[in-house]
């Protein structure tokens, strides 16, 4: 009786909206489209609430997500570091590197400022060999290739400015190489060589330096270009060369105000000093202990070169000591002096025998043919006898150079730490060493540092508590080595991404995996699951119901889904319960439970 009041109901329902569609005829189209998009919007959230209901559905989301977020991580963990190949290329040289590099498939990227052009950390310095094997980057300078591209008839006027340009781009090039230099021209003017000396020019130099932003030039680099400039060019002193910054200074006349007085002598001062540190510190450590003793030295060193020459005479020597360098015996007869007389001939010509030298002969005698003969009483009253000996002088001539950076005086300076030493309560006191060990500390500086008296050398040795400092230490720690903050730079990066793998799965899929893989009987225990909805449910009846009042073509397909998923969980919950009885009685226990 119900079944046929109800059919009979849903035909009066029928007949009595059919005419009042009919009445309007341009309802019926859009009654139809309303229903299609009623039926597509029904099967999309069909389709949804499937794929919400489906563990898997979450389950490949959920991984997928994981993947996309391991794989981002991996990628940039290994992702190359970039460092900087090239900085501050001119738009021909830039130009040129890039299309070379994408010619070889190498990444490359700009620094933020652009200045900067950088490659993989890891190809810098072969990318660079194999740029400059191809001459890149010029530098905007042309050096000596200029000469090979040269004509065949170029006129020597030509020839020679293609050469003075050759050379100034190679001084450039070579200039620009310093660290602080970004940017170099330089200006020659050859020499004209002429046969007439007040004719001839000599060459001069100009070098114009653009520098890097808060990079300076010391006196040191600005000598050295100019004693490479100068000694490029022929004919060219390092007077002549001009050097100039880009804001107009000039750097080589500082160089020559300095009087030679260059950074060598300073670091030659420096090092004389260390060493003579080191031979006291080395000295006194095995005795007093590697922190307990403090020395410094100052030198004054001379560094004027010098000469100089000394002549010195020594004091008369007696007759028979002195060297005779030259004797002169001379007689001489005064008066009358009578005239010629003897036998004309050859025996009055013939001359006398030969006679012994006066130097060997003593003053008082005279020989004549060997023999000693008296001279008449009237001879010896004219006779005159000179004896002239010179002796050799005592003489000494010495020429002293002095040496170069030659010590004048040291100063050395030590400060001796108290000796710690243990008293009778056991407790570490400060104790001052004695008078003796002073000296004897002294002593040994004195040698160490080969103390002169004649330089003047002072040497000052003080005892005296060093003040403890916290923790000092002379060695850097482990942790602060570059190497090893370095490597856990590395490391680090590789610990993130498995530590945020760890934590996806923890937190995301581990929970996930938990939900949609336990068993069922944990499952259908759980309030609002979808056996506690399914069995014994008004709600059932309800939405069949619904489904009977609803469109033929639309509730059938959905009561026989229903009706399908109805007898799947009871064929299970039936299993359970021959599988598990206590389980299923625990189940019902619980909804009674809930609806109490």
């Amino acid at each position: 009786m119900s079944e046929t009041g109800a059919t009979a109901g849903r035909q009066n329902s029928t007949t009595q909206t059919t005419p009042r569609s009919g009445n309007i005829g341009s309802g019926n189209s859009g009654s139809a489209n309303t229903e299609r998009d009623n039926a597509g919007g029904s099967t999309v959230e069909r389709t949804l609430k499937q794929l919400r209901g489906n563990p898997l559905v979450a389950l490949l989301i959920a991984g997928a997500a994981s993947i996309a977020i391991v794989a981002a991580l991996f990628m940039w963990a290994s992702s190359p570091e970039y460092r900087v190949l090239y900085s501050n290329l001119s738009e021909a040289d830039g130009g040129s590197i890039i299309n070379e590099l994408d010619t070889r498939g190498i990444p490359y990227r700009f620094s933020d400022s652009g200045q900067a052009l950088m490659v993989p950390s890891n190809q810098v310095h072969t990318l660079r060999l194999q740029l400059a094997e191809q001459g890149l980057p010029r530098g905007g300078n042309l050096g000596l290739e200029l000469m090979d591209s040269q004509a065949f008839g170029i006129s020597q006027f030509a020839e020679q400015i293609n050469y003075q340009r050759g050379l100034e781009g190679e001084l450039a090039r070579s200039i620009q190489s310093l660290g602080p230099v970004e940017n170099v021209r330089v200006h020659l003017s050859m020499a004209k060589p002429s046969v007439f000396i007040r004719d001839r020019e000599p060459a001069k130099a100009s070098v114009v330096l653009t520098l890097l932003p808060g990079r300076v030039l010391g006196e040191g680099q600005v000598s050295a270009i100019v004693h490479m400039v100068s000694g490029s060019v022929p004919e060219l002193a390092a007077e002549d060369v001009t050097v100039v910054n880009q804001d107009g200074r000039l750097l080589s006349a500082e160089t020559r105000r300095s009087n030679d007085l260059d950074g060598t002598q300073l670091e030659y001062i420096a090092e004389v000093e260390r060493s003579y540190q080191q031979r006291i510190e080395h000295i006194l450590t095995p005795i007093l202990g590697s922190n307990n003793v403090r020395a410094q030295v100052a030198a004054q060193i001379d560094f004027s070169r010098r000469e100089q020459t000394s002549e010195r005479y020594g004091p008369n020597q007696p007759p028979n000591e002195a060297a005779v360098r030259s004797r002169q015996l001379s007689l001489a007869y005064d008066g009358e002096n009578p005239l010629a007389t003897g036998i004309p001939g050859a025996l009055s010509n013939t001359p006398p025998g030969t006679l012994p030298s006066p130097i060997d002969q003593p003053e008082d005698e005279v020989a004549v043919d060997g023999q000693e003969e008296e001279a008449p009483p009237e001879a010896l009253r004219n006779l005159r006898q000179d004896d002239v000996v010179n002796y050799e002088v005592d003489r000494s001539i010495e020429h002293i150079q002095h040496r170069l950076g030659q010590i004048e005086r040291l100063s050395a300076a030590v400060v001796v730490n108290f000796r710690s030493e243990m008293n009778e309560e056991g407790e570490w006191i400060d104790v001052a060493l004695t008078d003796n060990e002073v000296a004897q500390i002294e002593r040994l500086v004195r040698q160490a540092m080969g103390f002169s008296q004649l330089r003047g050398d002072e040497v000052e040795v003080v005892n005296t508590p060093f003040a403890r400092s916290v923790d000092e230490r002379t060695d850097a720690e482990w942790w602060q080595d570059p190497n090893t903050l370095s490597m856990a730079g590395n490391v680090g990066r590789y610990l993130l991404v498995a530590l945020a793998i760890l934590l996806l799965y923890l937190l995301i899929l581990r929970p996930l995996i938990k939900r949609y893989t336990q068993p069922p009987m944990m499952a259908a225990a759980m309030p609002g699951s979808t056996l506690e909805t399914r069995v014994g449910s008004d709600d059932e009846d309800e939405s069949e119901e619904a489904l009977d009042e609803g469109d033929e073509t639309y509730g059938k397909p959905k009561r026989r889904r229903k009706t399908s998923l109805y007898e799947h969980n009871l064929n299970d919950l039936r299993e359970m319960a021959q599988e598990d009885p206590r389980m299923v009685a625990m189940i019902i226990r619980s909804w009674m439970n809930n609806h109490e």
